[in-house]
């Protein structure tokens, strides 16, 4: 048995394709983008063109077919440059797509994935609410059905979508409550709610700390209708479509991580390398020096971490647990890059016109969003038998 920690020729081709994008399409306009809290159609269509959609679906329903690897590797690269930019491809392929292709019926994935395959459309996951978020079981959305017409009938709200407000939203996979067990929990169900729909309306969050070129929403369901061809799976497979879907969006979110964190890392190191003090480069004295091989070492082990996780998910091996960690571990590498960036550059760190103060505001979201570092903790020790 053998292990080779080296991208294959076609990963290391995919790499430089999304980093080039990101280096010479995003990068010129992050800033700006940032500064006026705009979602950029633009920049979507083009991740759309370059095959960033649908990355995960086969080619049968219009995806590209991507082993979990390749798609956390394009993440990744986009990330290392803008946060805002990757959280829309990941949000959409592990969230949007996902649960569409892994639990959609043949009908269902035919009518909707094609369209989200190319960058022309975006869906999202309606899972957290105002009171349920890391306790998602506490929902308060419901769907009552209506024997009459066929139909349920969603009423609700949710907060904190991504995707789920921008000109390019296609729809929603909502996540609601459609009864109760026998021991008083919730049942739980998904519901595919296309845009447009009468009842709903989303409304574009502005004020984000981090991220703040991404789209994010809250949605409100009054008296929403959709057939119950909508269903999503079966009826109270909800609570396991979301859990299956947060395990797989972890490695979406721990590729942020790491590529933020290189990201933090390259601007780091390249600013060290060029200011002097006291007659030399500051990488050179070795308070600076030691940051950077901390911020190196601690990239190294996220990296390992993550492609491992990522290499069962593929080989369909049992891969939940590394998820969570690298989940884990690749926000609190990307955290402390960030932070100990900002301090080798020291005054100029604050200043918008370099990129590590963004780098230092975006990765304050990836230890809450889809699981708080607290949640990762706490799902590790279950597999641990604690």
């Amino acid at each position: 048995m053998a292990y080779e920690f080296k991208d294959s020729d076609d990963l290391a081709m995919m790499r430089q394709t999304v980093r080039q994008f990101a280096t010479t399409e995003i990068a010129p306009k992050a800033r700006q983008l940032d500064e006026d809290e705009e979602f950029s159609p633009e920049l979507t269509k083009g991740m759309g063109q370059l095959g960033l959609f649908g990355t995960i679906v086969a080619p049968e329903y219009g995806g590209q077919g991507m082993d979990y690897l390749s798609y956390v590797v394009a993440v990744e690269e986009l990330a290392r440059v803008d946060g805002s930019q990757a959280a829309t491809i990941a949000a959409h392929n592990s969230l949007g797509a996902g649960p569409l292709y892994y639990f959609g019926n043949e009908e269902q994935k035919r009518q909707h994935l094609p369209g989200l395959c190319t960058g022309e459309g975006l869906w999202a996951f309606g899972l957290t609410e105002a009171e349920a978020g890391s306790d998602a079981q506490s929902s308060k959305t419901t769907a009552a059905f209506d024997t009459e017409r066929g139909e349920w009938v969603i009423n609700g709200s949710k907060v904190w979508i991504t995707n789920s407000a921008s000109t390019l939203t296609k729809g929603i996979t909502v996540q609601a409550v459609t009864g109760r067990k026998a021991d008083g929990r919730a049942e739980l169900s998904c519901f595919i709610v296309p845009a447009g729909t009468p009842g709903l309306s989303a409304k574009v969050m502005h004020g984000k700390m981090m991220w703040r070129a991404s789209n994010t929403g809250e949605l409100y369901f009054d008296q929403v209708r959709v057939p119950a061809a909508n269903l999503l799976g079966s009826r109270g497979q909800g609570f396991k479509i979301m859990m299956e879907t947060l395990d797989n969006g972890r490695l979406s979110i721990g590729a942020m991580g790491l590529g933020l964190a290189k990201g933090a890392f390259a601007v780091t190191l390249k600013y060290a390398q060029e200011r002097r003090t006291f007659g030399k480069p500051i990488a050179q004295h070795q308070a600076v020096g030691f940051k950077l091989a901390e911020m190196a070492t601690r990239i190294e082990a996220a990296e390992c971490l993550l492609y491992k996780a990522a290499w069962l998910k593929q080989s369909h091996q049992s891969f939940q647990k590394e998820a969570a960690m690298a989940k884990l571990y690749c926000s609190e590498v990307a955290e402390y890059c960030a932070r100990e960036g900002q301090q080798t550059f020291g005054g100029y760190g604050l200043m918008k016109e370099y990129p590590i103060e963004r780098f230092y505001r975006d990765a304050a979201l990836l230890r809450i969003g889809e699981g708080t570092s607290e949640i990762q903790r706490l799902v590790i020790a279950r597999y641990l038998g604690c």
